[in-house]
């Protein structure tokens, strides 16, 4: 009998162990073993890239990055924070990509490897229409210009001004840099034109753009550079050509935009 309950008692633990390292590998979330996720980045203040209704975050970038997703079946799991927050979470692997019209430039390219662009920004300036003596960019020499911390926005002008003639105010997200110049505490906002006037027309601003874009500049999905992530980014590259050429990436453009921004400018 003691031989028997000492069998038994041997199963038991056997079985118990068993069921402990099932348990540990059940619900597991990721791209092994289980649900696939994409952890992605938006600020949800940047209409209409993302932006919130309520507690639903949407807009051009959430929808184009969650179709591309579904049809390579993933589920996205999204994070919201400031702009250079976002770009914080991405090198140290919190997510995966962002989704919030991030520019590829040359020296982003050397710390993140991007997908293709799927929009094109033209950055461009806007000041209140108040301001009869601010109608050229020269006018804007010895003014303040509002922009986003950490945008490449605020980099191209700084850039563009090379003689150091615009003093240029920085602010934690869009809402600020925005409410300032409508209400006079600065004396333009810089951005890319598409926003600019999507934001214009959505809430009839009282605001009117200083001269053409002064740059031009692609739009992609951002990835830590690592040998794991080409794979992911050539089947976005993918899902990217196949939207532009069955027209659903100029359909979400119209919806949020009121225009094409998913062609190149000539």
């Amino acid at each position: 009998m003691r031989k028997f309950y000492s069998v038994l008692l041997s199963l038991l633990v056997i079985s118990l162990l068993a069921t402990a390292c099932s348990g540990s590998n059940s619900g597991s979330s990721g791209n092994s073993g289980g649900e696939k996720v994409l952890r992605v980045g938006a600020t949800g203040q940047s209409y209409p890239n993302s932006y919130k209704e309520g507690d639903k975050l949407v807009g051009f970038d959430v929808e184009v990055i969650e179709k591309i997703a579904d049809n390579l079946g993933y589920t996205v799991k999204w994070t919201n924070s400031d702009f250079s927050g976002l770009l914080g979470q991405l090198e140290t692997g919190k997510i995966d990509t962002i989704a919030n019209a991030v520019a590829v430039t040359s020296e982003r390219k050397e710390k993140y490897a991007f997908t293709d662009a799927y929009s094109f920004a033209g950055i461009t300036i806007v000041t209140h229409q108040d301001n009869d003596n601010i109608n050229s960019l020269d006018d804007l020499k010895g003014k303040t210009v509002s922009g986003v911390l950490g945008s490449q926005n605020v980099k191209n002008l700084q850039k563009f001004d090379v003689n150091g003639e615009i003093d240029v105010r920085t602010y934690e997200n869009r809402d600020g840099a925005q409410n300032d110049v409508l209400n006079k505490r600065v004396d333009g906002y810089v951005n890319a034109k598409a926003s600019l006037l999507a934001e214009i027309k959505k809430n009839n601003l009282p605001l009117k753009f200083v001269g053409d874009p002064f740059h031009y500049e692609d739009i992609g999905f951002p990835f830590v550079k690592k040998d794991e992530n080409n794979a992911l980014i050539e089947q976005i590259n993918a899902e990217i050509k196949k939207l532009r050429e069955d027209g659903t990436l100029k359909e979400l453009s119209i919806k949020y935009y009121g225009e094409d921004i998913t062609t190149k400018a000539e």
